[in-house]
């Protein structure tokens, strides 16, 4: 391929030097790749399955490559406005490192792999919802949500909120133990996804503007958003304590998870109402990431310890 070459959408597609494996790396979103198996493991403990430690390794290798694969397919797709926005324009297919052709047979190629891996190492029930994931992300979500309605965000939520069930059943696939658990987490992380991207939305708004992707932000005005965040950042109260309503949590457990859901909706009120919001959008964008890691961190630990009979105390 010559320095000219442009691939379907008109972008122009740079062979200054071959493509590197830290641009392959790139293609997966590490960081939201990490933070989906983090969850997928939390799934997994909360199944207190019976399953080989060595299967579930491998399971949790096949979750994130399921994961690596719908990120990939969504720059493959996406790679037209991912070069009309700053935020997404030195991204590897938008700014021609890697060829359209090569990033998509390389998702492909990780999707079934993963399918495969985690049908044998975890249950077919379980390789069934991954590839109903990666689809719903990769097809539904990038192809035809996030160009068309201002929902995008909080229908594509659901992939995002997958993987702990996905962990869940990888676990042990004959497991006993309640679907409440993984339901649960499942729901903190589909209420949790609006706000975390809303807020980004609006550090962003010129870029989603200019690329014509109808985010809350840009439909609706900044008012409305900052509502809206306020709004989905309530949810997140009771559902830090429900762990524990069901007797499932410790009392450190959903003291800690309250108090970090009291200070998420604290970042959202110091948004709501102000005509100048950027601030503070960027600092519950900041402040989101650390509490989901941090939530999830708890659930998991909390949970193995009373595996061990100990419970969550100091």
């Amino acid at each position: 391929m010559d320095m000219d070459a442009s691939d379907s959408a008109g972008l122009r597609v740079s062979s200054a030097r071959p493509s590197e494996v830290a641009d392959f790396i790139a293609l997966t979103k590490p960081r939201i790749l990490l933070l989906t198996t983090f969850t997928a493991l939390c799934g997994m403990v909360l199944a207190d399955g019976d399953n080989h430690i060595v299967l579930n390794v491998v399971s949790l290798l096949a979750v994130a490559m399921g994961a690596a694969s719908a990120a990939t397919f969504n720059m493959w797709y996406d790679r037209d406005i991912d070069r009309i926005m700053l935020r997404t324009r030195t991204r590897p297919v938008a700014c021609g490192t890697i060829a359209p052709s090569d990033a998509f047979v390389f998702a492909t190629t990780l999707l079934l792999l993963a399918l495969a891996l985690l049908g044998l190492a975890g249950g077919w029930g379980a390789a069934l919802l991954l590839a109903g994931t990666a689809f719903f992300y990769a097809v539904f979500y990038t192809m035809v949500l996030k160009r068309r309605t201002v929902y995008n965000t909080v229908i594509g939520g659901v992939a995002g909120a997958a993987p702990p069930l996905i962990g869940w059943l990888a676990a042990s696939p004959s497991s006993q133990a309640s679907l409440v658990e993984p339901l649960l987490l499942c729901a903190l992380i589909f209420l949790w996804t609006p706000p975390h991207s809303w807020a980004l939305a609006l550090l962003r708004r010129d870029d989603y503007t200019r690329a014509r992707v109808p985010v809350l932000p840009v439909v609706c005005g900044e008012k409305k958003t900052r509502q809206q965040i306020f709004l989905y950042s309530l949810t997140l109260l009771p559902l830090s304590l429900a762990f524990a309503l069901l007797g499932s949590a410790s009392w450190v457990y959903s003291g800690i998870a309250f108090v970090l859901s009291l200070r998420f909706v604290f970042y959202a009120a110091m948004m709501h109402g102000k005509k100048t919001s950027l601030r503070a959008a960027g600092a519950l964008f900041g402040f989101s990431i650390v509490y989901m890691i941090l939530m999830v961190a708890l659930r998991l630990v909390d949970q193995v310890a009373q595996q061990h009979g100990q419970g969550f105390s100091f």
